[in-house]
């Protein structure tokens, strides 16, 4: 940097794609570019990121802020993460500062140091140690402490409170008494001793390892399509082996956050290195210590969620995209990144090798890796000797239904339960009914802030919007014609709970779905349950469809499978063979054959012909024939721009305006169509229109977009309703 050039260029977390120009603090040495500072911003103070610095500004110098606070003394955010932000800030056409929150821990985003923050721990003082703690009977709270302190070294918060809700105010009272001392320290990382001995490959995982490892050094990206359980779990492993051996890390992205647990746990099991998870479901500062050890080389391997992958890290050497095809990857709000997308980015960026593993990889990366862009990689064939499972298809039109449970069905469960064999039964809808009706006059249960109906939930009498969140009581009568003739329609969770309670008094059935597992520490439990055989049939929602392994299961029941069917958007037919794929896939994993009953109105739709014959690679041929007869992707390029607004039609209104700007600065190759009302047009008492563009060609797309958003956002009307660009959309909802 010369003498000249000392206005700094801050990103700053504001709707608007530009960096702001500061002057450095008086006597100030120079701030590190990636750090962190606090500057005034409007009429608050706001953290923002050193991007760079420039010698002159568009502002004049008389009116140019300082820096109030330099936050970091070195750089927080390392040169190649913060050049992938800025890539992705510039594809997906999102403001740099909002994207560099993205990849910020909560804490960071404010003036919190960068420090893993020390926790308090437990330990008995030399008069503790002399106690007896039957002395304690009558206090028998503080007599567990004591005893569990005296088993071992000092104990922090989370242990404590395995041990009881109410540990603080017992051990308090034995701080006063003078047998417990706190200290603080910070947390270790923890190393499970017990190791898991590596199985024995089979032909097809050995051929697999080695055809990913023939890639060499570098940047490589390769395509893992390995059937419901082909041992795709077991390839990963093999492949982080000689990256941690050369004294690289790893970053395992998962889809959610239920799939977590079990698969941290085999890594735990096979590697004596410190491993930890990422996700939504720790609290801020563990969130913060996981970063900041990445980000510094104290742990090795790190498996998240979407956000994961913008985990700084002191030595990447490969990552891991498990289940590439699923919809959680793609972030629906803010900054609408696709993780998947971005870690291929990074691990290009880098020069270090990607896989992508699916049993049923996503029609965009098929299409590269049959042009060769990826390498292809196939496990034909199950792990185990377990073979397929038989997939019949239950015509419902020819049969009658108790509860959503159709009689093969309810009978093939009965036979699971004669022979201690576990089942499965899958719904996508949790609650007890999708609707509630008047039978006398027919009025339906409404949401007041949305174009949907409630959901009951018996079990805690309410009824439930699932699209805001919207809560009310269950209604005795009608509230039209006073009738107390109101029934519930349509099939949930809770309600096929509640009939296999019926049906199966004796069966230990466990349900899983978003309404069960809220509690911390809840999915674990219940999944626990599933493995050591304690649960007898096991319910639940998409949680279940990807990913798990449950060995005892020997049933897999697919309730109402054609939900997808009924959809407008084009994706549906691939999104629904995925889901259903995966899930039946669940079935006869060990040495017990399979059998998976999918019931629907559709048998002779090819969705489920694919299924019933195993071929994925057949209807993934047949569709992106198809998606190229109809330029649609991967072999055009969409990009969605979405309005919202309290009065109706302003949404729609602005655009309009839009389409006209856009249509007249269009090249002749890209196409911008009408806006239309959202298929759901009020969402949480806000009216809601999108207007596509399509592409056949990224480069001239990105042209467009960037001038198109240049004019949109000079126009007052920008500023009175709420926008945002959705590149590549993967739903057109």
């Amino acid at each position: 940097m010369s003498a000249r050039e000392n206005i700094l260029k801050v990103a700053i977390p504001a709707p608007l794609r530009t960096t702001f120009d500061y002057l450095p603090p008086d006597n100030q040495a120079k701030i590190a570019v990636g750090s962190r500072v606090q500057v005034p911003f409007g009429r608050r103070q706001s953290v923002g990121v050193v991007l760079g610095y420039a010698a002159d500004s568009k502002i004049a110098p008389d009116k140019l802020k300082r820096v109030k606070t330099v936050l970091d003394a070195q750089a927080l955010l390392p040169k190649g993460l913060l050049e992938l932000l800025q890539w992705t800030a510039s594809y997906y056409h999102h403001p740099i500062g909002e994207a560099i929150q993205t990849a910020l821990p909560v804490l960071l985003r404010r003036d919190y140091p960068a420090e893993v923050k020390k926790e308090l721990a437990w330990a008995l003082t030399d008069t503790g140690r002399e106690i007896d703690a039957a002395d304690l009977k009558r206090v028998p709270l503080q007599a567990r402490l004591i005893e569990a302190l005296g088993k071992g070294d000092a104990m922090g918060a989370a242990e404590l409170g395995e041990i009881s809700r109410g540990w603080r105010t017992a051990m308090r009272q034995l701080e006063q008494k003078g047998l417990v001392s706190v200290s603080s320290h910070e947390k270790k990382l923890s190393i499970t001793v017990q190791r898991d001995t590596p199985p024995e490959l089979n032909a097809a995982q050995q051929a697999a390892i080695e055809k990913i490892q023939s890639t060499g050094e570098g940047f490589s990206c390769c395509l893992l399509h390995g059937i419901t359980g082909s041992g795709k779990t077991e390839v990963y492993l093999r492949l982080v082996q000689p990256v941690l051996e050369a004294g690289k890390q790893v970053l395992i992205l998962v889809p959610e956050i239920g799939l977590t647990p079990q698969l941290i746990e085999r890594f735990r099991r096979r590697f004596p290195v410190p491993i930890t998870a990422l996700h939504s479901g720790l609290s801020d500062s563990e969130r913060l210590a996981v970063w900041l050890h990445a980000r510094e080389g104290q742990t090795t391997i790190v498996l998240g969620t979407r956000s994961a992958v913008f985990t700084p890290f002191a030595k990447l050497g490969l990552i891991v995209v498990d289940e590439e095809h699923d919809a959680s990857f793609k972030q629906q709000d803010g900054m609408r990144y696709h993780a998947r997308d971005v870690a291929v980015m990074r691990a290009n960026r880098e020069h270090i090798p990607i896989v992508l593993g699916s049993a049923t990889p996503s029609l965009e990366s098929l299409k590269q890796a049959t042009e060769g862009r990826y390498q292809m990689v196939e496990l034909p064939e199950r792990a185990s000797a377990a073979s397929l499972p038989d997939i019949e298809l239950l015509d419902m039109k020819r049969l009658a239904v108790n509860d959503g449970l159709s009689h093969p069905l309810v009978q093939a469960i009965r036979a699971r339960l004669v022979k201690k064999e576990q089942s499965l039964l899958f719904l996508n809808r949790r609650g007890f009914s999708p609707v509630l009706m008047c039978h006398d006059c027919g009025w339906v249960a409404p949401c007041k802030r949305c174009d949907a109906r409630l959901t009951l939930h018996r079990g805690s009498g309410r009824l439930r919007c699932h699209h805001c969140g919207a809560d009310q009581a269950q209604p005795t009568v009608c509230p039209e014609c006073d009738s107390e003739n109101l029934q519930p329609l349509g099939e949930g969770t809770e309600r096929i709970e509640q009939a296999l309670t019926h049906l199966f008094p004796d069966a230990n059935i466990v349900r899983i779905d978003r309404d069960t597992t809220r509690r911390k520490g809840a999915l674990e439990q219940k999944l626990n349950s599933v493995h050591t055989g304690e649960a007898d049939i096991l319910v639940g929602t998409q949680m279940l469809a990807k990913g798990h392994d449950f060995p005892g299961i020997t049933l897999v029941g697919i309730i109402n499978a054609d939900q997808g069917l009924y959809s407008y958007d084009f994706r549906a037919p691939e999104l629904m063979l995925q889901q259903v794929m995966q899930v039946s896939g669940r079935a006869g994993r060990a040495d017990k054959p399979g059998q998976v009953l999918i019931q629907t109105w559709h048998p002779d739709n090819p969705v489920f012909l694919a299924l019933e014959n195993h071929d994925f690679n057949g209807f993934a041929k047949q569709e992106l024939a198809a998606r190229k007869n109809a330029a649609y992707p991967p072999y055009s390029y969409f990009a969605m721009l979405r309005a919202e607004a309290t009065a109706a039609g302003e949404a729609l209104n602005f655009l309009r305006m839009a389409e006209s700007l856009g249509g007249a600065i269009a090249a002749t190759n890209v196409e911008v169509l009408s806006p239309v009302p959202s298929p759901m047009e009020r969402r949480a008492g806000r009216y809601r229109a999108q207007l596509l563009v399509l592409c056949n060609s990224r480069p001239p797309l990105h042209q467009f977009l960037d001038y198109w958003l240049d004019l949109i956002e000079k126009e007052k009307q920008a500023k009175r309703v709420r926008w945002s660009l959705d590149v590549d959309p993967m739903d057109l909802y």
